[in-house]
């Protein structure tokens, strides 16, 4: 009988006996004597397999990337690599083909970077331009050319010019006409998002933090997800919600490094590479954002990437530096500048002015405590209450917004022009609605403040709705009007007591006091305050400016924000947003001592799997389990010796391949061995996935057939010793990367830990130290929540009655205990494993 061409069928012959110890032995050494040559037969069944595997893989939401494991299939790719391409050498010597395509594989990163870098920098460009036309059609229209914005259409011109017309000579019509462009802008922003692409909404550094450290979220970083996030941003950010693009430029950075990286072989399943590609895109997104390419890579290490290699740091600035280039080469504001808010200082400081400084810096590490901690219960009653009614809440707040924004000349316009506004020198420039008059000081004293207190409140409230949001520029926003008072106020002291000693470092014939100045520093120590960064943030705001005598100052700033934020906890909004939605991610800001080993917080009662012994129906009942995501390898279940350990992916690929493509059904009831043979490379040169041996006649026989999983065991997986610290076992999931760390004692199982394992008992050992009742606030939510519903029902029936039963909006308003993707408003702990996902998420990778 001849054998059969599959892969899992073997001849009678071979099934009938197992080979002997020497014929075993004299094959492996004729396999050594070969060389490579029978290695390359067998390099492309085990590329198939791996890359079988990984395209699974790449299809499991909600999960977390193995680094041991994906580390181990590069080593494999390239192995395979060079095998396959030894035919390229001409008689002993390296051929121009092999050099070829040698050059090409080592060149391909940097193609992929470049093309990134243009992508990202061309979509900034356009973003920049459609963003202030739609923040300027709200007030006005160009009357030479439609399209243009206010800045365009007056060219030269400081205070507007004749060809920009507002859209009536009557006050309360352009005040309706705002609330309405304002409207209209949020709610097709928000319909957009929830219709097309759910992950397109909110800031996504958070998300992007946890995809780099190896959290699989499917669709996130997909191509509609991209296109949306494009679209629905400027129509946020127009719509004059207190939400900003920084962000979001994040995100839609990320979209594309992406995207444009699975065109290419060499990334498509190499997670490491992607993971290299994705950190540069972060810092692409943050310097076309900001004008900062070297910021952007600074705050690439310093936030978003917990493995920052050098090699990563150098292709993260090489991307910015392209993408940063190919805005300056648009130049979308036709001004040289990179962001609208960039300014010039020529003005040197004064020591005396470290105490106005100082008391900058302590503002905004108040501001940063304060705003998390009411953000975070803001999101919260989102989670709870309104995830039903995401479009009407991001519409409603629009509406709300422009209400409050419109009466305040400093809230009415951009949150990118105010700064702009703020940010300059009184001398020769444009004195916006008498910011630098003396007679209007305290009007101005007033307006500023009140501009700093309504847009907190609209920053809290606002940030986590569902449209595309970020936080930096409102918190910059703030910390400008702020700073800008303290400026204004510093400039009233000065002007009244002009011949104190206080001053007498101030020269006469030039000014001594710079408000924009202060305004500047306002806008780092806000943003240092929300998100806990600060070298990045001092780069950042030095190449805003170019200022190299303001850099001392903006440090003291920032340090003493750094200090006052420590006070109040170690995580800015984003890690604190990571915890909220139950995201597995070990933050490396927080050091720990927790005293205890990890026994603590192992799980005992582990499922384990024997080499020998188990049914194919056993193993299929396992995999029914969706809690399981792999199973110990041990030599028997009462012994528990450790052998190996298999992944929930790699045992259901096993068993999926043997029925599609065993040619004759393979009994329930066939025994399964898991024993990995460190020689098994060579005895045979070609691994089947699945092997099939029986010693009776009868080829279909169950008693004797046994299915050989062996070769999707890793014998080598990370194990450590029960009494090791709960400390040590976190820094090895942070530096080292594994889903999972085995418990071995004495060569003994005794259990395994996860991330999750870890995390919960960091937060039961943190609410111990800090216990804290919050049936208060769930009461707060409560009532917060009836009123809602009552305003709502009084407005329905007002509705009502008005159309005489025409319109009728009142519907069954009840609880909203959906939960739209994979957010969770009670901190749990995600465990990787979840099935819940967003009806419409694009089923793309990651």
């Amino acid at each position: 009988m001849s054998s059969r061409a599959t892969s899992f069928s073997v001849t009678r012959s071979q099934l009938s006996r197992r080979p002997s110890v020497s014929s075993r032995l004299s094959f492996a050494v004729s396999t050594v004597e070969q060389g490579e040559g029978a290695a390359a037969t067998n390099a492309p069944a085990e590329q198939q397999i791996e890359e079988e595997i990984a395209e699974i893989k790449r299809y499991e939401d909600f999960t977390t990337i193995d680094w041991v494991q994906d580390a181990a299939q590069e080593r494999l790719r390239r192995k395979t690599r060079r095998r396959k391409h030894v035919g390229l050498y001409d008689h002993g010597r390296v051929s121009w083909r092999y050099k070829l395509w040698e050059s090409y594989d080592a060149a391909q990163g940097w193609m992929v970077v470049t093309l990134i870098g243009v992508a990202i920098g061309l979509n900034a460009a356009f973003l920049n331009i459609i963003t202030e036309w739609l923040s300027d059609i709200k007030m006005g229209y160009c009357t030479t050319a439609f399209y243009l914005n206010e800045n365009f259409c007056c060219w030269g011109e400081d205070n507007g010019c004749d060809n920009w017309h507002r859209w009536t000579g009557f006050y309360p019509v352009n005040y309706l006409l705002y609330i309405m462009f304002a409207t209209l802008f949020a709610f097709t922003s928000a319909i957009l998002v929830k219709s097309f692409a759910p992950y397109a909404a909110g800031s996504g550094i958070s998300e992007i933090k946890c995809i780099i450290a190896g959290f699989v979220m499917k669709g996130f970083l997909g191509f509609w997800t991209l296109v949306i996030k494009s679209v629905a941003l400027p129509l946020a950010i127009a719509s004059g919600l207190s939400v900003g693009k920084e962000g979001p430029s994040v995100h839609y950075a990320v979209c594309t490094g992406n995207v444009i990286s699975r065109l290419f072989d060499k990334y498509k399943r190499n997670a490491s590479k992607t993971r290299e590609i994705l950190s540069a895109c972060a810092a692409a997104g943050v310097g076309v954002a900001f004008g900062s390419p070297i910021g952007g890579v600074l705050f690439s290490l310093e936030e978003m990437s917990n493995y920052f290699p050098l090699k990563t740091m150098w292709r993260s600035y090489f991307c910015a530096l392209v993408a940063t280039a190919v805005l300056a080469a648009m130049n979308p504001f036709r001004t040289g500048q990179l962001v609208m808010f960039q300014v010039k200082y020529d003005r040197s400081w004064h020591f005396f002015e470290t105490i106005p400084y100082i008391f900058i810096g302590i503002f905004g590490g108040l501001y940063g405590a304060f705003v998390i901690k009411w953000n975070l219960r803001a999101q919260a009653f989102r989670k709870k209450y309104l995830t039903k009614w995401a479009v009407l809440e991001a519409t409603l707040l629009a509406a709300g917004t422009a209400v409050i924004c419109y009466p305040n000349v400093f809230l009415r316009i951009d949150m990118s022009e105010s700064m702009e506004i703020l940010f300059l020198e009184c001398e020769g420039t444009e004195d916006y609605q008498g910011l630098c008059d003396t007679d209007k000081r305290w009007a101005n004293i007033i307006s500023l403040a009140l501009a700093t207190v309504i847009r907190i409140f609209l920053v809290i409230i606002s940030y986590g709705c569902k449209v595309p949001a970020g936080i930096f520029v409102p918190s910059m926003a703030v910390g400008a009007s702020f700073g800008r008072t303290v400026g204004i106020i510093m400039q009233a002291i000065y002007d009244a007591r002009p011949d104190s000693a206080f001053f007498a470092a101030c020269q006469p014939d030039e000014p001594c006091i710079t408000p924009g100045t202060y305004a500047f520093l306002g806008a780092a120590a806000a943003l240092s305050g929300i998100m806990h960064i600060t070298v990045s943030v001092v780069v950042i705001m030095f190449e805003l400016t170019g200022a190299l005598t303001y850099i001392l100052p903006t440090m003291i700033v920032v340090g003493v924000t750094k200090a006052v934020s420590d006070l109040f906890g170690k995580g800015g909004i984003a890690d604190r947003m990571i915890w909220f939605s139950g995201f597995p991610f070990l933050d490396n800001k927080e050091e720990h001592n927790f005293g205890v080993p990890v026994s603590v917080v192992t799980t005992k009662d582990v499922v384990a799997i024997p080499v020998q012994g188990m049914t194919l129906r056993s193993i299929e009942d396992l995999l029914k389990q969706p809690k399981y995501q792999g199973f110990p390898i041990v030599e028997d279940l009462n012994t528990r010796v450790l052998v190996g350990y298999i992944g929930r992916t790699e045992l259901r690929y096993a068993v999926d391949r043997l029925r599609r493509e065993r040619a004759i059904a393979l009994s329930p009831e066939s025994r399964c061995t898991f024993a990995p043979a460190p020689a098994a490379s060579a005895v045979t040169p070609i691994t089947p996935p699945v092997t099939i041996s029986s010693s009776a006649a009868d080829y279909t026989s169950s008693s004797s057939t046994s299915v050989d999983f062996s070769r999707y065991v890793d014998p080598t997986p990370v194990t450590v010793h029960p009494r090791l610290p709960l400390e040590t076992v976190m820094e090895l999931f942070r530096k080292v990367g594994p889903r999972v760390i085995l418990i071995e004692h004495r060569g003994r199982l005794a259990g395994l830990v996860t991330v999750k394992d870890c995390l919960k008992y960091q937060f039961k050992a943190e609410a111990a130290e800090n216990p804290r009742d919050d049936r208060e606030i769930a009461e707060g939510h409560e009532r917060l929540w009836g009123w809602m519903r009552a305003v709502a029902a009084w407005v329905a029936g007002k509705v009502d009655r008005a159309s005489g039963g025409r319109i009728r909006l009142a519907s069954s308003v009840g609880d909203a205990d959906e939960r739209v993707g994979l957010v969770r408003g009670d901190g749990r702990i995600m465990d990787g494993d979840e099935d819940g996902v967003d009806d419409g998420v694009e089923l793309e990778s990651r």
